[in-house]
């Protein structure tokens, strides 16, 4: 496999202002991953790491942290509607345009910055082994189900599950994985034949919980902040 790894890191944010390079523990938030990046593209993990940005600010940062930025984004891939695999793409082709071909896309969100380089040769392994053409990272939860959930009308809660008030055991239940966005890999056949960052049966690589915060709000960051000070 030939693989382009992508940190998508736009400019504008709404839940946490600048949140891509909002500062953790002495450094922007981007750095942590751009690091574990470049550790894997060390040991040949990948064959390159980019940060693809709308922003010259995120652009710089990223720069000194050691990443390339071959590109600043067109106007078209920075406003809230932009996709992220219009923005994949777009990464792809830049490449292809100067006849570097690759033939897998591995994006690396910056928002959930505690995967580990040996996170990403896992999933790799998981990828090729099951000859997949795409692939998400999760975690396996513990309490949350359908027999605890609800939707609400009005004042009152519709049950996902008949059996939520009829002393059912989460336990007899199918385990639950929730995609936690640190990891995707797709096959760039599957990116461009579907328009989608993964297809309908992705291949599953299990992270632990706590190593799975997705930064979204203020609340994220003072969780992120206190694990990585422990």
């Amino acid at each position: 496999m030939k693989v382009l790894a992508i940190i998508p890191a736009r400019g504008g944010s709404k839940g946490v202002p600048r949140k891509n390079i909002i500062e953790i523990n002495g450094k922007p938030l981007i750095n942590y991953t751009i690091e574990t990046g470049l550790s894997a593209k060390k040991k040949g993990l990948i064959q390159e790491l980019i940060v693809s940005t709308d922003d010259k600010e995120i652009a710089n940062i990223s720069l000194d942290a050691g990443a390339t930025v071959p590109f600043l984004r067109p106007d078209y891939l920075s406003n809230d509607t932009a996709k992220s695999v219009d923005v994949m793409i777009h990464a792809y082709e830049f490449y292809k345009d100067k006849g570097i071909i690759f033939d897998t896309i591995l994006l690396l969100q910056p928002t959930t910055p505690l995967r580990t380089v040996e996170d990403i040769d896992s999933s790799l392994q998981v990828f090729k082994k099951n000859k997949a053409t795409s692939l998400i990272s999760c975690y396996k939860e513990e309490y949350i189900c359908d027999l605890v959930s609800y939707h609400k009308h009005g004042d009152f809660g519709i049950a996902l599950n008949e059996g939520h008030n009829k002393g059912g055991r989460r336990q007899e239940l199918e385990d639950l994985y929730v995609r936690n966005g640190a990891i995707y890999i797709t096959t760039v056949e599957q990116m461009i034949e579907n328009h989608r960052v993964f297809d309908d049966v992705p291949a599953l690589y299990v992270m632990p919980k706590d190593r799975s915060i997705n930064i979204d709000c203020m609340d994220d960051v003072e969780l992120l902040r206190w694990k990585l000070s422990k």
